[in-house]
């Protein structure tokens, strides 16, 4: 299963991507989490200064503007599949 981190403090912006992404997981019928973080020094850890951002199983693949759908779709498609604890269970 992905897990799929949107940061943001909740602007419009960030709420707008959480919306993008959750559209895109369903359109795919992928498994994954979404989680929403709107910690700043949690955001701040991933060394994200531009928000929105999205994290794929703990790797920054996006950030600093609302993404389209076709731009969601490809970074989903191009992630791995597996998050680092699942890694050798056969997931992939």
């Amino acid at each position: 299963m992905k897990v799929i981190k949107v940061l943001g403090t909740g602007c419009p912006s960030c709420v707008s991507t959480e919306k993008v992404v959750a559209e895109v997981v369903n359109q795919l019928n992928i498994e994954a989490k979404i989680e929403k973080v709107t910690d700043i020094m949690e955001i701040m850890a991933y060394d994200v200064m531009s928000t929105p951002a999205i994290v794929i199983n703990e790797v920054v693949v996006f950030k600093g503007k609302v993404p389209s759908v076709d731009e969601v779709k490809a970074l989903l498609n191009d992630a791995p599949c597996c998050s680092s604890d699942e890694k050798g269970t056969g997931c992939c």
